[in-house]
């Protein structure tokens, strides 16, 4: 028999078994080692086969087999209770160790002896806002939040009006020195000035930054301090205390039409409602819309239906099963510093984010988490270096294992912009301005991967980009348009009908962005290809016969 892996000792014994075929009468012994790791239905089947045993005696020989087996196991058990107890008695074992042993054991495996679990700050902090936002209180959350929005505001105008001047005294200072070059001052004199001209925009920068950092730590503090004490008063029946201070005066909210917060463009968008499904059939919400991503994350203080209200349905469903998510196409390197990244973390500047950690922090978790992951698949790949080739390795080599791969993505939450809760940063390449690529681009893979996330989190609104672009640029022609946007519109679609054995078959609202500047005509033909690739409901004109 094969020695179990649990224990270093082994007895052997041996299994008699008597039985009677006709006058005689048989004795089978089997050598068995205990303690028995093997199953006994296997060990049983294995006996009547070697040994040709009649088949009138199988089913006593399972009967015997598994009472000695029984019998001679708990025999083990009650000698080693003996031995251990012999320790305990005679002092060869601490008993107030062997107590503290037993009793953690008992506290991590069984629930009855678990110690109750330490209340979590955010959690309740999270259940105590979803209260408030809920109830009549919630004018006064969105009052209190939007005082801090414009401290913050104020803070911004002043830091871009002190870059703005340094910039502009710095370029004066450049160009005197370019009128002087040849002359009184060499190439080492003039990139002496940049370098200091460098050195002080950063120096400015860091200070206003750590300005920044300083007041949204203090104002996520206050709120959170603030809304727990709210919560508190508001329970109490005799305490009708509503603080004057947090009261935002009607026209701090009204913004002069000639001081708007940002240029808004003039949006265009279509809707539509479709039925996916084989048998059970899932209506959802498709909208095309030409617009930048990143004002579905501004705050728009100038908007119609004005800021509080803009605010409050994104508040309300900030602790729900309806989280509003959006994909933003980003590079290998995981930092705020260049590109659509650096709009996007300057957005988020605008306003303190009062339930989740500042986005540096996150990209900083992120960060190590993909360095663990890649340590973990380079472990793994160790065993595999022989079937590997040598060009493989070097490949392996030069990449960066802090970086992104085509298709992957991390996610950052928010509770601070206009109209997303979640962000998904897809790591996109070149590869996705070029026309080539099919359904099984790390792009497209990516996508499918966030709706599958979006499945399992509750997030039942994401808005994509149609052309898995930003911008437009010149190679991107009609014909180019209207074949990415079939591929996406159709993979989008497979992935929809996949959704039902994700979640059971869940309306969303998926949203299709194109860039801002691309033509009216273009996206008209995008409106009308859009519900040839999906089923459009259509409406049914019912009639009474007279």
């Amino acid at each position: 028999m094969k020695p179990g892996k649990g224990k270093s000792c082994y007895t052997e014994r041996d299994f008699e078994y008597r039985f009677l075929a006709g006058a005689q009468s048989f004795v089978l012994t089997v050598p068995l080692q205990f303690p028995v790791q093997e199953n006994l239905d296997h060990l049983h089947g294995r006996l009547m086969l070697l040994h040709e045993l009649p088949c009138f005696v199988e089913q006593d020989l399972k009967k015997r087999l598994s009472r000695f087996v029984e019998e001679e196991t708990i025999k083990d058990f009650d000698r080693d209770a003996e031995q251990a107890l012999e320790a305990v008695r005679s002092g060869q074992v601490d008993a107030g160790a062997l107590a503290n042993t037993w009793m953690k054991s008992y506290k991590e495996t069984t629930l009855e002896h678990a110690r109750p679990e330490e209340p979590n700050q955010d959690e309740d902090f999270a259940d105590i806002y979803h209260d408030l936002i809920h109830s009549p209180a919630s004018e006064t959350l969105l009052n209190l939040e939007h005082n801090y929005f414009v401290s913050i505001s104020e803070l911004l105008g002043e830091r871009d009006v002190e870059l703005k001047k340094l910039r502009e005294r710095q370029g004066s200072e450049m160009n005197k020195v370019m009128q002087e070059l040849g002359k009184s001052l060499s190439d080492h004199d003039v990139n002496s000035v940049a370098a200091q001209h460098f050195e002080s925009q950063q120096i400015l920068e860091n200070k206003w930054s750590t300005e920044l950092k300083q007041l949204s730590t203090i104002q996520k503090q206050e709120y959170q301090e603030w809304v727990i004490k709210l919560h508190q008063d508001l329970k109490n029946p005799n305490n009708s205390f509503i603080s004057d201070e947090i009261k935002v005066q009607p026209n701090c909210f009204q913004e002069s039409a000639g001081q708007p917060l940002y240029e808004e463009r003039e949006q265009m968008e279509e809707s539509f409602t479709i039925h996916l499904g084989a048998q059970l059939k899932t209506m959802h919400n498709l909208r095309l819309l030409r617009a930048d991503m990143l004002d579905f994350c501004r705050h728009k203080r100038n908007h119609r239906s004005g800021v509080k209200l803009h605010r409050l349905q994104t508040a309300l469903s900030l602790y729900s099963a309806s989280l509003c998510g959006l994909v933003l196409l980003v590079d290998n390197r995981i930092n705020s510093y260049s590109g659509i990244k650096r709009d996007f973390a300057t957005v988020g500047q605008e306003c303190t984010d009062f339930h989740f950690p500042q986005l540096e922090e996150q990209l900083d978790v992120v960060q190590q988490v993909v360095l663990y992951a890649r340590a973990q698949r380079s472990q793994k790949a160790k065993h595999q270096q022989e079937a590997t080739n040598g060009s493989d390795k070097v490949k392996a080599a030069e990449r960066n294992q802090s970086n992104l791969l085509p298709g992957e993505f991390y996610v950052t939450r928010h509770s601070n912009l206009s109209e997303t809760h979640v962000v998904f940063h897809l790591c996109v390449d070149d590869n996705v301005r070029s026309g080539n690529i099919t359904a099984r681009d790390p792009a497209i893979m990516g996508l499918r991967n966030i709706l599958k996330v979006c499945c399992t989190h509750d997030i039942t609104t994401i808005s994509i980009p149609l052309l898995l672009v930003h911008e437009m640029s010149e190679e991107m022609t009609i014909p180019w348009c209207l074949k990415r946007a079939e591929l996406v519109f159709k993979c989008v679609k497979g992935f929809m009908m996949e959704m039902v054995s994700w979640d059971g078959g869940v309306s969303r609202t998926v949203q299709f962005l194109v860039p801002q500047n691309i033509s009216e005509e273009m996206f008209y033909q995008l409106s009308n290809m859009l519900p040839q690739i999906f089923r459009v409901s259509s409406t049914l004109t019912l009639t009474s016969k007279r």
